[in-house]
């Protein structure tokens, strides 16, 4: 899943900013001192060092621009067309191709000058051509400082940009200037948009998040659309338009009944069929707003066939869907400023728009797979013989040991039950376990006189009478 990230970008700075952090690195980063005893070859790569060391600052400085800067054709189009409406792509591609062709020539430069330093035969010669190599680049730089400009301004506006997540549930809110937009988001999310009573309050598009069933969605408000043709609407309105061709939302039209908005139904109802062609495949709720000062039963007769053949279009375009297609699925009204039908929306909206994910889903090419693999096969319980050996080994372990303690209570307890303490000897034969030891032997005591050691000691004894026979002691 891919996330766009327009903050992260790095500041781009002008011309002779530019400069002046290449030059100060490059004094800082290489030699700066020349003692007359150098030989001519140190004193050709002293010089050598400072022009390359320039050209690969001026390198990673202008890759970084480039790379960072997003290509209108690798990304989502809902980006690479709403980048094209806030900035125009081609200005844009121009900026980025004269940064690209400053990089290559400032690398063909250092190259040239590099052959130029190689036959230098004086220190005064390699001083004149490193000054006149960086004085290039500079003036290679400075060329495209408009660019650089443009593209500071670009990356500025992106970073306000707000960060949509275009897999999300997604919500979206449209329709003409002032009829209600911002103040519906601001009710059932925590989005703080700017509410006027004049229109092109909103200016571009507006993140907010709501929850339904445990679910998060995510709602945008868009500035307001006029009908009029496709090339007089101006950027804002090419906004919306861009969110509505790409985004996959449930579509909520709000329309204002009451005409405080400044529009009649009739602009409203035109604007409808003009961009209706954007909402196929979509679900679409047509919202009647403010009914606080217009009940929708108080319109005339005009204004309510309108209204009915909204409703129409809807319901067309929910039964293409393969939905039910009822009333209440695509025609609701509600009360921004009194908060009347704004939660019965909001669920609508969201119902309508899980009902449509989980049937695409269900519909896909893998589910139909599993659900025939499933339906020709009986699968019959399978236990590894290695997961019943271990589970058998387990029941083993677990299985619990009598103690003496437990023997004592099933023999009638303290008193009656004695216990063996001979069961546990580790003897060569288990039958001598129950052996009686003499206690007295000879009138001595028996236990006097066991030692483990007694075989080894027998035989030192017997080694040390053989050595004392030897010598003639005894």
């Amino acid at each position: 899943m891919v996330q766009y990230n327009f903050k992260t970008i790095t500041v781009v700075p002008n011309g002779e900013d530019f400069i002046d952090i290449i030059l100060s690195r490059t004094q800082h980063q290489t030699p700066t001192v020349v003692h007359k005893d150098y030989a001519i070859s140190r004193l050709r790569h002293f010089y050598m060092r400072k022009v390359k060391y320039t050209q690969t600052i001026f390198h990673e400085k202008l890759s970084t621009i480039i790379d960072e800067f997003p290509c209108l054709e690798d990304i989502h189009p809902f980006y690479g067309d709403l980048l094209h409406v806030l900035y125009n792509k081609d200005h844009y591609k121009l900026a980025l191709g004269q940064i690209n062709t400053a990089r290559n020539l400032i690398e063909k430069i250092a190259k040239d000058y590099v052959k130029l330093l190689k036959d230098g035969d004086s220190l005064y010669r390699y001083k004149c051509l490193k000054v006149a190599a960086l004085g290039c680049m500079c003036t290679v730089l400075k060329r495209i400082g408009p660019s650089l400009a443009y593209l500071e301004q670009v990356r500025q506006h992106m970073a306000r940009l707000p960060l949509i997540d275009l897999n999300t549930r997604t919500i979206l809110i449209c329709g003409y200037p002032n009829v209600g937009k911002s103040s519906f988001i601001n009710k059932i999310t925590r989005a703080d948009v700017d509410v006027q009573p004049y229109a092109f309050t909103t200016k571009s598009l507006f993140v907010g998040h709501t929850d339904y069933k445990y679910l998060r969605y995510q709602v945008i408000d868009t500035p307001g659309i006029l009908d009029r043709p496709f090339e007089d609407r101006n950027i804002t309105e090419m906004c919306s338009i861009t969110a509505l061709a790409h985004l996959r939302a449930a579509i909520l039209f709000f329309l204002d009944i009451s005409g405080s908005c400044g529009y009649t139904i009739a602009q409203q109802a035109a604007l409808f069929h003009s961009i209706k062609s954007l909402f196929l495949n979509k679900p679409l709720i047509v919202v009647c707003n403010k009914t606080d000062l217009q009940p929708l039963d108080g319109l005339s007769e005009e204004d309510m066939k309108l209204v009915n053949e909204m409703k129409a279009d809807a319901l067309k375009i929910a039964i293409g869907q393969g939905g039910e297609g009822t009333n209440a699925d695509v025609l609701f009204t509600m009360s921004a400023l009194t908060e009347e039908g704004v939660i019965a929306v909001k669920n609508a909206a969201c119902e309508r728009l899980l009902n449509q994910r989980v049937g695409i889903k269900m519909k896909s090419k893998k589910i139909n797979e599993l659900e025939k693999a499933h339906d020709q096969k009986e699968k019959l319980p399978c236990i590894p013989p290695a997961v019943l050996e271990a589970k058998a080994k387990q029941a083993a372990a677990e299985e619990k040991r009598k103690t003496e303690k437990d023997l004592e209570g099933e023999n009638g307890g303290a008193g009656v039950y004695s216990m063996n303490l001979r069961k546990h000897y580790i003897l060569a034969d288990d039958e001598w376990k129950e052996d009686i030891l003499p206690e007295i032997l000879d009138g001595h005591n028996v236990y006097d006189f066991i030692d483990p050691d007694i075989l080894h000691r027998v035989k030192e004894l017997e080694r040390e009478e053989g050595l004392r026979q030897a010598v003639g002691l005894n």
